[in-house]
């Protein structure tokens, strides 16, 4: 029975194929299927589209503006202005040393006494020849004064008695020169002299430091010659105490070294007990500002083969914005153009993240 069946059935579609179809039957079906179509097709978009615009958490920065400074980044040493290494005028034995390292000192306090035995010896005979010079001078004196002797005997004994005195005061000046003074007021920070040593002109002895006249000393390369100047703003900053001070460039050459092609730099420091001659330093030369500058951080700003952009937050949704870039410093680029205060710019959850997108942070 059903194989009967199967093959009436095959009979009949081959007889329905063999008829001709109605084309305007044909054409209402073809538009019912592309209805139906048309629905699944917008039913599936519906159901991506709810997929592809779930909202995305990131975090974003306030856009505004700010000083912003650039920074030219020089390393220095601190330096005394007053720092002088103070040696023997005069050769000998050191006889005493009146001073120790780290005592403060006056200008002009003897700190070491050279051997000048031998000079105050000759200044001890001197000295007897010029009390027996006065005296003949002033018993001459006398006699000229009654207008008894001749004015050459007056003369010769006034010669006598001021060419002694004038000797005097030059091995005076050398005595002197036996003594070892500080020119400053300061610290000793050196002390190479010892009691029964030798001392000789041009020898290290004893170094004297004003603590409080203090600046930073720097080399610059000289591309920065156009950038660099008296009175620029400068930070100072001393890695090794931890410590920093805002100040100004006291000093700028002018002439360039044709050694090391570098000009010389200088800022003078306050008063401070933590800083030492030596120390390095690190100075930040302010070589650009602008003190109403937007900046955004440095990792906000993506790269494209047209230039650099930043994903923006606008009406909810991330929205790709093209920036012009100007200076980088400190972990934050400073933009000339494409945003403006008040902009919110994406900083994290940039990479899933396409434009369009619901943003919530």
């Amino acid at each position: 029975m059903k194989r009967i069946l199967f093959i009436a059935a095959i009979a009949f579609l081959a007889a329905c194929s063999s008829e001709k179809k109605d084309p305007k039957a044909e054409l209402a079906e073809l538009k019912k299927q592309r209805s139906e179509l048309d629905a699944s097709i917008a039913k599936l978009e519906a159901t991506v589209g709810k997929d592809s615009l779930a909202t995305k958490d990131v975090t974003v920065y306030d856009v505004k503006t700010a000083p912003f400074n650039n920074y030219i980044e020089i390393q220095g040493r601190v330096d005394a202005e007053q720092n002088v290494l103070v040696n023997p005028e005069m050769q000998g034995i050191v006889t005493a040393v009146y001073v120790k390292i780290g005592q403060n000192v006056g200008k002009g306090q003897v700190l070491a006494q050279i051997d000048d035995n031998v000079l105050r010896q000759s200044m001890a005979q001197l000295q007897t020849q010029i009390d027996l010079a006065n005296n003949l001078f002033n018993r001459q004196k006398n006699l000229w004064d009654q207008k008894i002797g001749t004015e050459v005997q007056y003369l010769n004994a006034k010669t006598q008695k001021e060419g002694l005195e004038r000797q005097m005061n030059v091995l005076r000046s050398q005595q002197a020169m036996y003594k070892i003074k500080s020119p400053i007021s300061g610290t000793v920070e050196q002390m190479d002299l010892k009691v029964g040593g030798a001392a000789s002109p041009g020898m290290s002895a004893i170094r004297v430091i004003n603590a409080n006249s203090l600046k930073v000393k720097a080399q610059v390369a000289e591309a920065y010659l156009g950038k660099i100047d008296q009175g620029d703003d400068v930070k100072v900053i001393f890695p090794d105490i931890p410590d920093s001070l805002n100040t100004k460039v006291s000093f700028a050459a002018r002439i360039v070294d044709p050694a090391s092609r570098s000009f010389n730099i200088e800022v003078v420091l306050p008063s401070n007990k933590k800083y030492r001659a030596n120390m390095i330093s690190v100075l930040k030369v302010v070589d650009y500002k602008n003190p109403k500058a937007i900046t955004i951080p440095v990792n906000a700003i993506q790269n494209a083969e047209n230039g650099k952009y930043v994903i923006a937050v606008i009406n909810g949704k991330a929205q790709r914005v093209t920036v012009t870039v100007g200076r980088t410093i400190e972990g934050k680029s400073e933009i000339l153009s494409g945003l403006k205060e008040g902009d919110k710019v994406v900083v994290t959850g940039v990479d899933d993240l396409n434009e369009g997108d619901p943003v919530k942070y």
